[in-house]
């Protein structure tokens, strides 16, 4: 795969006309990232196609499920729904794992419709959302995200890592992340080219959804129980995520080592000015061992944690100055020309 081409940035400007009242949408996309979910599929696709046939004025739509390198049977699984429903199903499989992020960015960039839908595949995203979605994009929202009421299916551990990121993410950027917030949204396509046209390697699509603007609206839902699997983000998988999104939006942890190091620096310059007085005015024995090692190995130890974190941005501009691709492609489903006029008519 090549860098895809870059599209104009949308503007969030007077002159950029919000849906009219009522209006619908030609084709609806619903972007569905896909990762070891083979028990999941026929069950979503079912709720999907209920939920987008029953909507007024019948739009149009297409469910467009990028398979993440999968080891069980997904993709097999998504190329029978193509041949069930050609004039929907859309698919592309990568060549392996290449993250949640790489596969919600080839999604949308593969998405065709004036609305698109961004949701996981496991079915704690309730598809029966979707209507209340569309109903506030049509009331002039570009973007509606479902933010959830509560953690209750979480772990405790889970939860607590969940409100500290919130909370550090709130203090280190000036990004307002809405707090309980997923990748469960509804973004018109002005929203979704002012995505695609930012070129960073290191995405992080809370912050970025956030970060560009637009009318948004929080529309709050319950996640329902996974319908079959697990999930496939561990501790330590949450914990590099977490630490990738604050680092794509803030500098902080770069300046609170300059910060530590002028603190360091005036304790030093008042310890070694008293040190002077007790030579001049008291007269001192020789300092003992111990004290000369806990100093040292401080010192030692705060230079080496802040050259930890200079590394992690120096990592960071050595893998956007690589400038590989996102994602390599290993197949592709597309419906046939014919399909879309010849489809089932359920949503033509």
């Amino acid at each position: 795969m090549t860098d895809s081409p870059q599209p104009v940035l949308a503007t969030n400007s007077a002159t950029s006309a919000s849906p009219a009242a009522g209006s619908v949408p030609k084709l609806i996309s619903v972007v569905l990232p896909v990762y070891n979910e083979a028990g999941s599929l026929m069950r979503l696709h079912h709720l999907l196609t209920e939920e987008l046939a029953a909507l007024a004025g019948g739009p149009d739509w297409e469910l467009v499920f990028i398979d993440d390198g999968s080891r069980d049977e997904s993709f097999e699984r998504i190329r029978a729904l193509s041949i069930q429903d050609p004039g929907h199903v859309r698919a592309l499989r990568f060549a392996r794992n290449f993250g949640k992020e790489a596969g919600m960015l080839a999604g949308l960039e593969a998405a065709r419709g004036d609305v698109v839908v961004l949701m996981d595949s496991d079915l704690q995203h309730p598809p029966s959302l979707i209507p209340d979605m569309l109903q506030r994009w049509r009331d002039g929202a570009r973007m509606v995200t479902a933010v959830r009421r509560s953690r209750e299916t979480d772990s405790l551990p889970r939860k607590l890592v969940s409100q500290s990121f919130y909370l550090l993410f709130h203090w280190m950027t000036e990004v307002e992340l809405p707090r309980g917030a997923g990748d469960f949204r509804l973004m018109d396509r002005q929203v979704v080219d002012a995505i695609l046209a930012m070129p960073e390697r290191s995405r992080f699509m809370k912050g970025i959804t956030a970060w560009v603007g637009f009318r948004q609206e929080l529309l709050p839902f319950d996640p329902a129980e996974r319908h079959a699997g697990r999930s496939a983000w561990s501790f330590r998988s949450l914990f590099r995520y977490a630490w990738d999104g604050i680092t794509a939006f803030s500098t902080v942890p770069l300046r609170v080592w300059s910060l530590l190091g002028v603190m360091l620096a005036l304790i030093s310059v008042l310890y070694g000015a008293w040190i002077v007085f007790e030579e001049l005015f008291i007269g001192i024995d020789v300092p003992g061992y111990a004290s000369l090692m806990v100093a040292t190995l401080m010192l030692s130890g705060v230079q080496l944690i802040s050259l930890g974190v200079l590394g992690e941005y120096i990592g960071r501009i050595f893998n956007e100055v690589k400038r590989r691709p996102f994602f390599i492609l290993s197949e592709r489903i597309e419906p046939p020309p014919e399909s879309r006029d010849q489809g089932d008519g359920t949503g033509s």
